[in-house]
């Protein structure tokens, strides 16, 4: 089990309630679902149209099972943006 930071940008942050928090999951998938557990509501509903960045690094459409976390590693949670 890995240890880092998930921090959380726009729409993300608020629904959130924080900009930041740590994570203590091997995988992206088991991360986001301790998310969901800790901060149920809007932020499950955000969560859906967010794009992920694990060290710098996209996601993508990898599934997020398969996204391993690194000890002392972060994770953005990015939604949309307007204005490109």
């Amino acid at each position: 089990m890995a240890a880092g930071t998930i921090r959380y940008w726009a729409a993300a942050k608020a629904a959130a309630g924080l900009a930041e928090e740590p994570y203590a999951e091997a995988t992206l998938a088991d991360a986001l679902s301790a998310a969901r557990t800790r901060h149920p509501g809007e932020l499950e509903r955000v969560l859906l149209r967010c794009s992920f960045l694990v060290d710098g690094d996209p996601v993508g459409t990898r599934a997020h099972e398969t996204v391993r976390l690194a000890e002392g590693g972060t994770v953005e949670v990015l939604p949309p943006f307007a204005g490109g």
